[in-house]
């Protein structure tokens, strides 16, 4: 299982890095709104933090308009992936762009209709919401089970990130169920190493240690 790390800062990415768990980075245009500069010069910097796939979002909504933004996004670096909402419009441009060798990641998935119509475009990579469908009152975690059935039904090559992960849970249940990827905010990620046993373990080795050193 691969983990992007979701954020635009990179020094937040950075740790991701240095702890090994930076597969990939999610953005959007909330998170970029956070960070000084143009967005493009945040983009190389992440590009040059990470291998891995760097999804940059589109503001257009049109076909047109998407694809135009994207080929100018991909040229910022080989690892960007071009972020396109689950529309008709963002559906009939990613199968343009993946067409062109621009690989695309259709965002904003609160269905597994919209996952298998993404799919049949051609996407790379989907993101389904979890957290936000959760807000609602549905299951965002029985979405990504039925998406991951469907896609394995048909093996189809579009890989799942599942995204908007708001607690270790999520992760925890989208690993059991074999989703590709899962996007984190590093706050989460942290969250993940975090145990009070494991705490208490350390303290206890440490002060057994000091006795054995006054021997």
């Amino acid at each position: 299982m691969k983990f992007f790390i979701d954020t635009a800062n990179v020094e937040e990415i950075n740790k991701a890095v240095a702890l090994g768990v930076a597969d990939g980075v999610t953005t959007n245009p909330t998170l970029l709104a956070r960070e000084a500069g143009k967005a493009e010069d945040i983009y190389r910097a992440i590009c040059a933090a990470v291998e891995g796939p760097v999804c940059a979002e589109v503001v257009s909504m049109e076909r047109d308009g998407i694809v135009r933004e994207a080929r100018e996004l991909a040229k910022i670096g080989k690892n960007i992936c071009i972020k396109i909402p689950a529309s008709k419009e963002g559906l009939m441009a990613v199968k343009i762009l993946e067409g062109e060798g621009i690989r695309t990641v259709v965002t904003l998935i609160f269905s597994p209709m919209q996952a298998l119509l993404a799919a049949k475009a051609g996407a790379s990579f989907i993101c389904p919401f979890v957290g936000r469908l959760d807000d609602t009152g549905q299951d965002g975690m029985e979405m990504v089970e039925q998406i991951l059935q469907i896609y394995e039904n048909y093996g189809f090559k579009t890989e799942v990130i599942v995204a908007s992960i708001r607690h270790t849970l999520h992760v925890r249940d989208a690993a059991l169920m074999g989703a590709h990827i899962a996007t984190i905010p590093l706050k989460v990620i942290e969250q993940l190493i975090k145990h009070p046993l494991t705490d208490t373990g350390i303290q206890l080795f440490l002060k057994d240690w000091e006795s054995v050193e006054k021997r």
